[in-house]
């Protein structure tokens, strides 16, 4: 394994593993401050009770999730110091930002899990409505600076020297508010799926039935209104980059030759060797209408760019298929479940429907796992699109080897620590049964 690939296998695995924790602190706050509303609206005990059931959860995570998320950011800096060096001066006002609402996030956190008995109800409500908001700007300040690499901006670049620095301008670049809106709306389909799936299982187990019934309603319109939302977000996250990033487009869908009126791959294995792709199924002319909301468009292929620039397009391809699948299955499941509403029924009088928010409830997740590598693999080889290749950004440190593999410990030891204390969590709190 040579210095590069060790780099960029260990920010992968960093990257993946954050990941989860940011978006269950971006998401289970604002479900909590909704239980929480309904104990200071209907006083029902059972609302406090689950309010502080996914507080616990919210702790836990939130702990963790600093722990990895200073790994990382120390990773940065280690890994790829001529990135930094270039990048930090553009896009330092982002993470400051990020800072400014993660300690914001953890004040607020702090006052609510104290604040039980010592605050009026309204009060102690705002505070976890602040520790829900500080954790979906805290993520969406991190993808202001994903979004840059994207699509920099906001300085001049003379003879490899970035000058005339806009921080504003390059936090406020081309690609956030795609970015942001797609990010946003995933954590939120991805952790209240988890949460549905979750309690749905309990309640076809017979586990606390009315505690878990509170908890499906809760959730519920969270899950719905975030898993229609999201293929309309994505349609146009795909027309940005289309625009931005043919390169990067191309690669989603193994196009090799410049086409008008593309047809949309659905599955299928590219060969880059030979330039196809086999067992894909074809939709005609929908890859045109995708990109450029017109059927007969033209849409660039990766043959229009030296091979050297390619991303790596088996990679790419697959995780898109899998991101678009597993959102796919999710919306059909938000769909099912708002017709049920909609005729005024209760979700738990379709078992089968409790069965399918169970089979769903990872694909958030893997969605969101597979849409990062479309977007951090399908920008490689460059780290700062168009300015700066990743190689180019490695540190020359030896024994890249050895930090991936404590790196690589230490994400296991704390994924069997969260497994480890979540499990207890919820076995603390259903052992019993009840048939309400």
């Amino acid at each position: 394994m040579d210095s590069l690939l060790a780099a960029r296998l260990q920010m992968a695995f960093s990257l993946g593993f954050h990941i989860i924790f940011a978006v269950i602190g971006m998401v289970m706050p604002v479900l909590m401050s909704a239980s929480y509303w309904q104990f200071i609206k209907k006083k029902n005990p059972q609302a406090l009770e689950l309010t502080k059931l996914w507080m616990k959860g919210v702790a836990i995570f939130f702990a963790v999730g600093a722990v990895s998320g200073t790994l990382l950011s120390f990773e940065l800096g280690l890994l790829w110091p001529e990135f930094m060096r270039n990048a930090g001066p553009i896009i330092g006002m982002p993470f400051s930002w990020e800072g400014t609402a993660f300690f914001l996030e953890a004040i607020a956190l702090g006052i609510f899990l104290y604040g039980f008995g010592k605050l009026s109800p309204l009060k102690h409500w705002f505070s976890s409505m602040v520790v829900g908001i500080a954790g979906v700007m805290s993520g969406i300040f991190v993808m202001a600076a994903n979004a840059w690499m994207n699509a920099p901006q906001g300085f001049d670049y003379e003879n490899g020297v970035y000058k005339n620095i806009d921080p504003f301008a390059a936090m406020f670049n081309d690609a956030l508010f795609s970015q942001a809106h797609h990010m946003t709306l995933a954590a939120f389909t991805s952790v209240s799926a988890g949460v549905l799936g979750i309690h749905s299982l309990l309640y076809l187990m017979g586990r606390r039935k009315s505690l878990n019934l509170l908890a499906i309603k809760i959730t519920a319109p969270f899950f719905i209104v975030s898993s229609l939302l999201q293929p309309i977000s994505g349609d146009f996250a795909a027309k940005d980059i289309a625009g931005r990033q043919p390169v990067k487009f191309a690669a989603m869908e193994s196009l090799f030759e410049t086409t008008k009126g593309a047809p949309l791959l659905i599955g299928g294995l590219p060969d880059v060797e030979k330039e196809s792709v086999d067992y894909a199924l074809h939709i005609p002319k929908a890859l045109s209408f995708l990109a450029h909301s017109d059927f007969n468009s033209e849409v660039k292929g990766l043959k229009e760019f030296p091979k050297d620039e390619w991303p790596p397009v088996l990679i790419v391809h697959i995780a898109f298929q899998i991101m678009v699948f597993c959102g796919s299955l999710l919306a059909l499941a938000a769909l099912l479940a708002l017709i049920i509403m909609i005729r005024k029924k209760s979700l738990t009088d379709y078992p089968w429907l409790l069965k399918l928010f169970v089979l769903v409830s990872p694909m958030g997740i893997i969605a969101i796992e597979a849409g990062w590598t479309v977007t951090e693999v399908g920008r490689q080889p460059w780290i700062i699109y168009g300015f700066m290749k990743t190689k180019d950004a490695l540190t020359n440190a030896p024994a890249l080897q050895l930090t991936f593999f404590t790196y690589l410990f230490l994400y296991l030891f704390l994924m069997g620590v969260v497994t480890w204390l979540f499990y207890r969590l919820i076995l603390v709190h259903f052992l019993q049964k009840d048939e309400a």
